[in-house]
């Protein structure tokens, strides 16, 4: 489950240093004003896309098969709802070729592509109310430069006619599972890291969280700070399918590191209860045992956890490894009765570091 490299440390502070974000403090006292994060699930207006990768960080190898992969991607999803893929200038011609004229091309100067870390959480209230959170994204604690997507939140946000909620914390949209009835689950190594939110406690983070998102339990998952430049994102560990139902991933390698941290989780998971007092119900979804060798390298992120609920729809990866491949399939059809279940080759992006849900943001109906 690594997922994306990192830029040296010299870019990295240089990077900080344009941003010019200040250190925040703790979360002030606040209460919700009923602001509620709806579960992915629900009815979608419109789902958000980069078309971001560069040669800097992906290497004009990578790059080109990144391309490739957001394009299938984002054509997947537009024969469902509407798609809107930020994109640069100079970019403009290649997306369009590749995407096709259902994708809606909205040209922002973008340095990645990982629009549910960048982007804005969308949150309603009840009469039709929508907002978008801004959770200050910094490079996933200073490691890549930012600047530029730094300001995705806010773009996103004024193209969907939407105000932007500021948030006192730092954190990114791939850190954060919902349940949609106030529960979330989220990992102690990426949002309570000092590179994003130093000096501030669980207590003070379930505060804030309950004001932007209208969260009433967080179940805390320990994850890996520093084996991936996330510092080891929700997503990639464990989903809801349904209020009181989660999968959660395990790797089947005895010889990393994610092997035991997922037992882990696995067995937090099991011991928890919702937001409502309901014990959940978890089904465990192992990883591929081998990937196609095309780009396979110390990054590739070979987990089926990181799939995108859609209107209709959940899109998933495939990796080539025929049996758990289908196995997979099988148990998302199970989980997700009435949509349909698509497996897409995304092998380019997974190289990277991060998989469907990381390159996608959606926006509720």
């Amino acid at each position: 489950m690594q997922r994306r490299q990192f830029l040296s440390a010299s870019t990295a502070l240089a990077a900080s240093a344009t941003v010019g974000m200040p250190a925040l403090s703790a979360p002030a006292t606040s209460t919700n004003n009923g602001w509620h994060m709806p579960d992915e699930g629900e009815r979608h207006a419109a789902t958000w896309m980069a078309f971001g990768a560069n040669d800097e960080v992906w290497g004009r190898r990578l790059k080109s098969g990144a391309q490739q992969n957001l394009a299938l991607i984002a054509q997947t999803i537009a024969s469902v709802e509407p798609v809107h893929m930020l994109v640069n200038a100079e970019d403009y011609d290649l997306a369009a070729r590749l995407c096709g004229s259902k994708v809606k091309l909205v040209v922002q100067t973008i340095d990645d592509l990982w629009m549910r870390d960048t982007g804005p959480v969308f949150v309603k209230k009840p009469g039709g109310l929508f907002t978008g959170v801004d959770f200050n994204f910094n490079g996933w604690g200073k490691k890549q430069y930012h600047r530029n997507d730094a300001r995705v939140a806010a773009f996103v946000c004024q193209q969907a006619g939407v105000p932007v909620l500021k948030s006192s914390l730092i954190l990114e949209g791939g850190g954060i599972e919902v349940d949609g009835q106030g529960t979330a689950i989220i990992t102690e190594s990426c949002v309570l890291n000092a590179n994003r939110n130093p000096g501030v406690s669980k207590a003070q983070c379930e505060q804030e969280l309950q004001r932007v998102l209208g969260i009433d339990k967080v179940i805390w998952l320990p994850g890996i700070a520093g084996r991936d430049i996330t510092d080891g994102h929700t997503d990639f560990y464990a989903r809801f399918c349904a209020p009181g139902v989660v999968v959660a991933g395990f790797e089947n390698d005895r010889s990393s590191p994610e092997h035991a941290i997922t037992q882990r989780h696995l067995d937090i998971l099991r011991k928890a209860t919702d937001a409502r007092g309901r014990p959940l119900k978890v089904v465990r979804l192992p990883g591929p045992d081998e990937v196609r060798p095309q780009y396979e390298n110390k990054d590739f992120a070979a987990g089926y956890i990181n799939f995108y609920v859609c209107n209709g729809a959940v899109i998933s990866p495939e990796f080539g490894d025929t049996r758990v491949d289908r196995n997979t399939k099988a148990i998302l059809r199970e989980q997700f009765p009435g949509r349909e279940i698509v497996q897409l080759n995304i092998d380019a992006i997974a190289a990277g570091g991060g998989g469907i849900h990381c390159t996608t943001q959606q926006q509720p109906a």
